[in-house]
């Protein structure tokens, strides 16, 4: 495949164009003017976008199935999508990764804010994991995929195309390799001057979480001395660099105990099992034990998974992260530090700092936010899709 070429022309409906036209990469569903035929057009078929007037709005992709229908990748009608375009897009993300960080371990590629709509980019050293989780970029992957590799000089590239999104798209999962060879077991992974074992195949996601480098380095900053506990802790992403920055003892739990196997490797290699413990558990059973036992910590790490998987979850996600903040709070020694996060896309920063003001308050915890967090700079955010941002985390200190 050399280039894409828009074998549809749709129209939006009357006085439905102005977020759009406004930058919005989003079309909905309800914003085109619709007919019947339009229903019986391939997922992912390349189009053309226009006013009800006639002025042309963008190039890109339509999904007659999907609530977001329209997705633009250029607003030039003189642009074509080839190999030049994708090789000038993939180029500049590249050049923005490598002048925010020294090492290739990062997020590549975040979807529609680096001009790829629903496409996710996670890289390893000469590893790419990929998540392709709309019809259009997956229609034309032979197109971009391999310019990225070149561009990369990737010498693995595994697709982990397992998303719920990908079902919204009509798309069907799969988890394949697509150039090179499979790991043969987990890698390490180099972030904040640590080296972590990660799980690539058969980890969460991509097999790592980038989004927290800043907050874990902002955490270890704090470490020195300290008492720690960090919770759902996964691969150790929080609680290991703390124990690398000098803290006293840290406390790691998880459900998982393959991931909890793989921290261990970790502190492990990096001698740091001493003062690391790694507890198997499930956080809301684990915390009231360790509160009856009366233990105290000098900083707490709460990085839950998504609480909040649709809208509708919100009000019993509320009370979740509320109950964790003040069962959190309970085990916190007096002028203690809490790190409490939420990724759940549906749940809005002062909702959730709500939520946690009300678990302090039941706690009988006074205290102060320091600092309100996000993902990191290589987790961008498109300026016309501000609720994208899903990451949300507070640095507090506690009386």
């Amino acid at each position: 495949m050399r280039h894409l070429i828009p074998t549809i022309q749709l129209n939006l409906s009357p006085k439905q164009d102005r977020r759009v036209l406004s930058g919005s990469p989003w079309i909905y569903s309800n914003e085109i003017a619709m007919r019947p035929e339009f229903r019986q057009i391939a997922p992912g078929t390349a189009a053309d976008f226009f006013t009800a007037s006639g002025q042309f709005i963008g190039r890109g992709f339509y999904n007659p199935h999907s609530l977001i229908a329209g997705r633009i990748l250029t607003r030039d009608r003189e642009q074509s999508i080839d190999a030049a375009f994708f090789t000038n897009l993939l180029g500049q993300r590249l050049a923005l990764r490598q002048k925010l960080y020294t090492e290739p371990f990062y997020r590549l590629i975040h979807a529609e804010a680096d001009g790829m709509p629903g496409v996710i980019v996670d890289r390893f050293g000469a590893t790419l994991v990929v998540e392709i989780n709309t019809a259009g970029m997956d229609q034309c992957r032979e197109l971009w995929l391999p310019i990225l590799i070149d561009l990369c000089a990737a010498k693995n590239v595994i697709l982990r195309n397992e998303g719920v999104a990908r079902s919204l798209e009509k798309l069907q999962p799969e988890k394949i390799l697509y150039r090179g060879t499979a790991p043969s077991g987990p890698v390490q992974v180099r972030e904040n001057g640590l080296d972590y074992t990660v799980e690539l195949w058969d980890g969460q996601k991509t097999g790592w979480f980038f989004d927290q480098r800043d907050n874990r380095a902002l955490v270890a900053g704090f470490a020195r001395g300290a008492r720690v506990l960090d919770l759902y802790t996964y691969l150790g992403g929080f609680g290991l660099l703390a124990a690398h920055a000098g803290a006293q003892q840290v406390t790691l739990v998880d459900r998982s105990a393959p991931a909890l196997a793989l921290a261990k490797e970790t502190a492990a290699a990096q001698k740091m099992d001493n003062n690391c413990a790694f507890v198997t558990a499930e956080i809301f059973d684990y915390l009231p034990q360790l509160s009856a036992a009366g233990e105290k910590f000098d900083i707490v790490i709460a990085d839950p998974p998504a609480f909040a998987k649709a809208a509708k979850d919100l009000p019993v996600a509320k009370k979740a992260y509320q109950k964790l903040a003040q069962l959190c709070a309970g085990l916190m020694a007096p002028g203690g530090f809490l790190f409490i996060a939420s990724c759940s896309y549906h749940m809005p920063l002062d909702e959730f700092s709500n939520a946690i003001a009300g678990g302090l308050h039941r706690a009988g915890r006074a205290g102060r936010i320091l600092r309100s967090v996000a993902a990191g700079m290589d987790h961008p955010t498109h300026p016309h899709l501000p609720h994208s941002a899903y990451l949300k985390g507070l640095w507090l200190q506690l009386d």
